[in-house]
């Protein structure tokens, strides 16, 4: 049903632009919008008319219309008796009809999208509800999640829905009370490129206007619309994946999460196992801020002593007493790349089992 705000603001145009007077009432013969006094619509024979075959009826000095909706008379029109008014009340008709189709069509794309991406429905019945809510089958698209912590009406997804048109074949949705959903239609010669700039483009706008804080992750490009479901699991994916081992990153693509991607997927037992293998039974307690700044560091100057010591703003012997404490702490020496490597992995092992561990809680 349409809001009451919705029916008035209809009627209030017509007048405005007519100068005739117009009323609405609803299946169960209650006056919900008028332009006039509320006195001057009389709602003695609603009853008999709504229960009758006629589609509109002349009762004293006011007519009344029919306004359905699937077969069911969901309004009535209510005008004067007159060739002039009665013209205004038919085009009153007719706007109604369009919004409740228009209503319904939204709601049941916002009620498909949902059980698309939860993969609730069966395949023969996504290209049946697709074509009765003439949504393409083919194309591409992606789904891009945002999280952010609601306050109340932050305005995210008005802000949202005002950016992706559904002209466009864009469609904006809710999961639950911290994730939104944009399922982006893209154009042919459109790729991840471009859903890096359109994630951005959200993360700058919820940042500068709404002042929230948000995380964005998009999912891999699809091609038809029953593998959306998948575009948006690699979302979510890809989401906590950021949190774990890219926490630095407030955007976050599938496509780009390798060896993270791997460790995520990994059950909780062989992880031990790893860790165990590589450090024993003197497991390392959890390094500081500086050690941590440090292999980053040097992990991206590609083991360069010299360089990473540059960068770091210490002495080439200052930057040699951390590497050589970390190796008696870890039983690694990451000047060998080997040990870089098992240490970089290693690293991010505990991040993702601490992560289970805090899901416990």
């Amino acid at each position: 049903m349409l809001s009451t705000q919705i029916i008035q603001t209809c009627i209030d145009d017509l007048k405005n632009i007519t100068k005739v007077e117009l009323a609405i009432i609803d299946s169960a013969g209650l006056l919900i919008a008028s332009t006039g006094n509320k006195k001057d619509f009389p709602l003695d024979a609603i009853d008999r008319f709504v229960a009758s075959e006629a589609e509109s009826q002349t009762i004293g000095e006011h007519h009344y219309l029919k306004v359905f909706h699937e077969g069911e008379v969901t309004y009535i029109v209510v005008c004067k008796d007159t060739s002039e008014d009665l013209m205004i009340a038919r085009i009153a008709v007719s706007q109604l009809g369009n919004l409740l189709v228009a209503y319904r069509e939204r709601i049941d794309k916002n009620n498909f999208f949902q059980n698309l991406l939860l993969d609730n429905l069966l395949l023969i019945d996504i290209y049946n509800r697709a074509k009765k809510l003439h949504l393409e089958i083919t194309g591409k698209r992606a789904v891009i999640l945002i999280e952010a912590k609601k306050e109340k009406d932050n305005g995210t997804m008005e802000m949202l829905k005002n950016l992706f048109s559904p002209q466009s074949g864009d469609f904006v949705t809710a999961v639950d009370e911290q994730n939104l959903i944009v399922i982006k239609q893209l154009e042919e010669d459109e790729g991840y490129k471009d859903l890096e700039e359109i994630s951005n483009t959200i993360l700058g706008m919820m940042n500068t206007e709404l002042m929230i804080n948000a995380k964005i992750a998009y999912g891999t490009i699809v091609n038809e619309l029953k593998d959306v479901s998948k575009s948006y699991k690699e979302a979510k994916m890809a989401l906590d994946v950021g949190k774990i081992f890219y926490a630095e990153k407030d955007v976050v693509a599938y496509n780009t999460l390798g060896i993270g991607r791997l460790i995520y997927q990994l059950p909780i037992n062989l992880c031990q196992m790893f860790i165990e293998e590589i450090f024993g039974e003197t497991i390392p307690e959890e390094l500081d801020e500086e050690t941590l700044n440090t292999i980053d560091m040097f992990l991206a100057n590609s083991l360069n002593v010299s360089e990473t010591a540059r960068q770091l703003y210490v002495h080439r012997n200052t930057l040699l007493y951390r590497l050589e404490k970390l190796q008696k702490a870890t039983n690694l020496d990451i000047r060998i790349f080997d040990d870089a490597l098992t240490l970089k992995i290693a690293l991010m092992v505990v991040n993702y089992m601490k992560y289970l561990q805090s899901l416990d809680y």
